[in-house]
């Protein structure tokens, strides 16, 4: 088993030194789902719902997330983000966030991607919440990583 890069040898929380590793180009896909009752659905597709406009602020929302990672994530590396693209896409059933984010950087982009969708997700939610009790955020994953 590998060990936790995070934790020191006295067992406290450390950011993992990148320094010595040469820049790459990296690249992220996260996704995750929200459930929404059809009504819910219906109400975004009319643009019906009293915040706005429900995806175009998520997609913002998802973009800034991504930007912000390691403002909210302690350990997190601040990283130069070159593209963040969030899609969302409705289903019969809810609705799905993808987020790809990409960098030229000496750690990977994966937690950026999986805030972006969270975010996003996130925005969906309190966006939706006063005409929706039954939503359920789920499944939010990293879906592939690559390094160049």
């Amino acid at each position: 088993m590998k060990r936790l890069t995070h934790i020191d040898s006295d067992g406290r929380a450390q950011m993992v030194d990148v320094s010595k590793k040469p820049l790459s180009a990296r690249t992220a896909i996260a996704k995750g789902k929200i459930k929404l009752q059809r009504k819910t659905l219906e109400l975004i597709s009319k643009d019906r719902i009293a915040k706005g406009n429900v995806f175009a602020t998520a997609r913002l929302a998802g973009i800034q997330g991504a930007k912000q990672t390691a403002h909210l994530i302690p350990l997190c590396h601040t990283l130069p983000l070159g593209d963040v693209k969030i899609d969302i896409l409705a289903a019969r059933d809810g609705v799905e966030v993808t987020c790809t984010a990409r960098t030229i950087a000496q750690t990977g982009v994966e937690m950026e991607a999986l805030t972006g969708v969270a975010i996003a997700l996130l925005t969906i939610y309190d966006m939706c919440k006063a005409v929706d009790k039954k939503m359920q955020i789920v499944d939010v994953r990293l879906i592939k990583k690559t390094k160049v």
